[in-house]
């Protein structure tokens, strides 16, 4: 059988990208193809157990690719080289990202949730340490005064739970993970945090719209990313890629999750996934640092 190791929570974005290869890689390669949660540790828990595992093509690993952009900044001692020992297979983006409040915060955009914590501390649930959504958050902390308690969380599921208990008072993730809540009314819509205007919800306005502009509001794309043990035969990992392309059009369940996510391509894979790579790891990690 193949191993995907998904480095979240289930509820997420990230979960529901590798239950979603599995069912696609199993059908056509005509072998069981299971999904274990790994999350912790900057996803290096999840990392160093692919990096570790035989080149064969049997384990992979799907992951946020910010986590492995951050690793070597946010981490003194990082259990693998996160550039070298893991190859990219394919990449699909997590979609419009959300900036979410509690039902009865009694805020209806960015700004009035920036004057709002001018006034009080407000609990901010992060569903990774040093996600984008984290990043975006301090940077706006710092530019206007406000004041955000942040609460990490391995994974959406977790910070969701909270989120809708009335824990904490404000979260950020994907569409994908945040749907339940919204369709529940327990939480509303402030801002778009990654892409433009939602078709989905097209009066939920962007960083941008609410004014802010920077390398945090704007470089910090985030996605799921694929990956096999360094190692792993150039024929096997093409394979991969061109399951992961072709499941676009070819799997009903990747349709779906790119419909839900909010996309208007695919996985990418190959040239375009590796100037990709190049061009946002160094944002994440100057921001981080």
């Amino acid at each position: 059988p193949i191993r995907i190791i998904a480095a979240q929570a289930p509820g997420a974005s990230n979960d529901a990208t590798a239950r979603t290869y599995a069912d696609y890689f199993s059908s056509k390669l005509g072998v069981a193809c299971t999904v274990e949660n790994k999350p912790g540790g900057v996803g290096m828990i999840a990392s160093e157990l692919v990096a570790r595992s035989a080149p064969d093509g049997y384990t992979l690993l799907v992951i946020l690719h910010s986590q492995l952009a951050q690793a070597p900044v946010l981490l003194k001692k990082v259990p693998i080289d996160t550039s070298k020992d893991l190859i990219p297979i394919a990449a699909l983006s997590t979609g419009t990202g959300l900036g979410v409040v509690k039902k009865d915060l009694p805020v209806n955009s960015m700004k009035e949730l920036v004057e709002y914590a001018k006034t009080r501390p407000v609990s901010v649930g992060n569903y990774g340490v040093a996600s984008g959504w984290q990043l975006m958050m301090m940077q706006v902390a710092r530019q206007t005064g406000a004041r955000f308690d942040i609460v990490n969380y391995k994974g959406t599921g977790p910070m969701l739970t909270d989120l809708l208990a009335g824990q904490i008072d404000v979260g950020g993730g994907s569409l994908v993970g945040l749907t339940p809540g919204l369709q529940r009314g327990a939480i509303r819509p402030v801002v778009i945090t990654y892409g433009g205007r939602s078709k989905k919800l097209p009066n939920v306005p962007t960083w941008a719209d609410e004014g802010f502009i920077g390398p945090a509001f704007q470089n910090l794309a985030e996605c799921n990313l694929l990956l096999a043990p360094a190692g792993t035969p150039g024929e096997v990992t093409a394979r991969l890629a061109a399951l992961a392309a072709e499941s676009a059009t070819q799997s009903p369940r990747m349709k779906t999750l790119i419909d839900n996510l909010g996309l208007e391509e695919g996985p990418v894979v190959g040239e375009e996934l590796r100037r990709f790579i190049d061009r946002v790891w160094p944002a994440f990690r100057s921001l981080t640092r």
